[in-house]
């Protein structure tokens, strides 16, 4: 309870900052036991409007008598007029009438009104004050790019697991399953343990048609890009595209219209023996020898390409026996469709699942690139087409996707650099073209990153909701800082003293920026740490060399 002798005056008013002097720090402190850097205030002015403002700092002025007084530094987030907030401080008159801490109903109000029921999603409470939950707007928070940024150990593996628990959670009805569909790019197989129902597919069980890859792709997954060898990218277009006609079954006008981009099969090995003729070829000149030990036979000459593509044939067929990659160049490969390769993503009618984890930690790093950026295409298309259909059947529609995606990029900087190296040229084109078109088609991001200065900034400004954990790196900090709103205040500069689990979450779906405490998951994803002092400890444990030559060597 707020007690009569407290004084406390608003002194100054800026856009970014209130000061408020207070002769009594600790009769002010009655009014509310928590009162600390980050806690809240209320100034009313006489008409009727409430600022509320976070306490950024506090100082002490001492006067030559002696005298002391204190001063509050707070940074103004909004007016709140009877039960309605409205963001920003430049509406409150002046002067202002009267500065209370806030109370835990005014706090409540503010948070719990910004969002109707229906678009109400929640997966946090004010640091603060626990009692408090932070809802979001759900379809502002997952129609938007959303960014989770955090060093190690802040927690994020077990915030995306929080936040995706609960949107698999959430029901409009009496049904099983509710009609969320998300993708994870598990780089780390964390994932599997906190999503026990999920559609897992790891390399021994991922099947993904090479013959789907773009021309880009395909280029530089078989091709020495490196050398920039003309004579390599032309013999292998003219196979792809030869082998692709040969392969189609319709008429000959569709026929015709085949190219190299054309999602039709072809068959790699067939490629390969093209190309190994080409290295090969000798031409018969049509003409004989005349005379001497040849005499009769036939002449002959090279062929233009003779022994010009013996690295691109070796590099051909390394990867076609390499057993790493059967995933995406074996038999299976070859004989899964186009059909059961978007049912193994976005779950099938006999099979469905929320949550397909795509487990990347035993894919070659030489590919990894290249499979991330197949999959996020092949969903991204899904999108495009399927708003076609959706308005060929109704013109009218309003709706471009009724069932959207979203795409969760775990440690996405490896992936999507911000680098300009042409082994991260497919995905990096595959994840900014969501990003900057997926919107539209149903398809949304959910970045993840201990290193956010890393990743491609076309990608990362695309986010309009921001989740940022602990971030001890300055390179870090300085990004996010610079990529965030300017009117964060103070708030920001927090970001290197969160606990674990503790974060700034900011965006278009929260009515203002809030330090949060995410929500425990539950089931947790399984940790990467792992316990050397006490495994140091035990009995010496002899490691089967054997056992680990056959796993390496598969």
């Amino acid at each position: 309870m707020i007690t009569e002798n407290i004084n406390a005056q608003v002194i100054a008013v800026f856009p970014d900052k209130i000061k408020i002097v207070v002769d009594n720090l600790e009769d002010f402190r009655i009014a509310e036991e928590s009162l600390k850097v980050g806690s809240y205030l209320k100034i009313e002015d006489n008409e009727n409007a409430m600022l509320i403002a976070v306490i950024e700092n506090f100082q002490i002025s001492v006067t030559a008598t002696g005298e002391r007084a204190h001063i509050i530094e707070a940074f103004p987030l909004g007016i709140l007029r009877g039960d309605h907030f409205e963001r920003g401080g430049d509406s409150l008159a002046i002067p202002p009438k009267e500065v209370k801490p806030a109370s835990i109903e005014d706090i409540r109000m503010i948070y719990e009104s910004s969002v109707k029921q229906d678009e109400k999603f929640c997966f946090s409470r004010l640091s603060s004050n626990n009692s408090v939950q932070v809802p979001v707007n759900g379809n502002k928070f997952f129609n938007k790019h959303i960014a989770v940024v955090g060093s190690t150990g802040s927690g994020k593996s077990h915030t995306l697991s929080a936040i995706i628990q609960r949107a698999i959670s959430e029901k409009s009805g009496d049904f099983a399953l509710n009609n969320s569909h998300v993708i994870i790019f598990d780089i780390h197989s964390e994932y599997k343990s906190a999503f026990p129902e999920a559609n897992y597919i790891d390399t021994s069980r991922l099947a993904l048609p090479y013959w789907l890859l773009n021309s880009e792709e395909l280029e530089e997954f078989f091709i020495d890009t490196e050398s920039n060898d003309h004579n390599q990218r032309y013999v292998f277009k003219e196979a792809v595209v030869m082998e692709r006609k040969s392969s189609f079954k319709g008429d000959n006008k569709a026929k015709a219209k085949i190219n190299y981009d054309s999602p039709l099969f072809f068959d790699i090995n067939k490629v390969l023996e093209f190309a190994i003729n080409k290295n090969d070829e000798v031409i018969d000149t049509g003409e004989e020898y005349k005379s001497g030990d040849r005499k009769g036979q036939t002449k002959t000459v090279q062929g233009s390409l003779y022994g010009k593509l013996t690295n691109f044939v070796n590099r051909l067929e390394n990867k076609l026996n390499d057993s790493r990659l059967h995933f995406l160049l074996g038999e299976q490969s070859k004989k899964i469709t186009f059909e059961e390769t978007l049912e193994s993503l976005l779950g099938s009618a006999k099979k469905p699942s929320n949550i397909t984890i795509i487990d990347l930690s035993g894919v070659p790093f030489e590919v990894l690139s290249i499979t991330v950026s197949l999959i996020s295409r092949l969903v991204f298309e899904y999108g495009y087409y399927y708003k076609r259909l959706r308005f060929t059947n109704n013109p009218n529609e309003r709706i471009n996707n009724d069932i959207p995606v979203l795409l969760v990029y775990e440690e996405a900087h490896k992936y999507v650099p911000n680098s300009d190296l042409l082994k991260y040229r497919s995905s990096k084109k595959s994840i900014e073209r969501i990003a900057k078109e997926g919107r539209k088609y149903g398809v949304t991001l959910l970045l993840a990153s201990q290193r956010p200065s890393e990743i491609s900034e076309t990608i990362f400004s695309q986010c309009n909701n921001f989740i940022a954990m602990r971030l001890t790196n300055p390179v870090d900090q300085g990004y996010v800082k610079r990529l965030l709103p300017d009117t964060l205040g103070s708030l920001i500069d927090e970001l290197t003293a969160f606990k674990q689990g503790e974060a700034l979450l900011v965006g278009e779906s929260i009515i203002l920026p809030s330090i949060v405490q995410i929500e425990k998951c539950s089931p947790e994803p399984s940790s990467n740490d792992i316990p050397f002092w006490q495994l140091w400890k035990e009995e010496w444990k002899v490691l089967d060399i054997k056992k680990l030559k056959e796993e390496w060597t598969k």
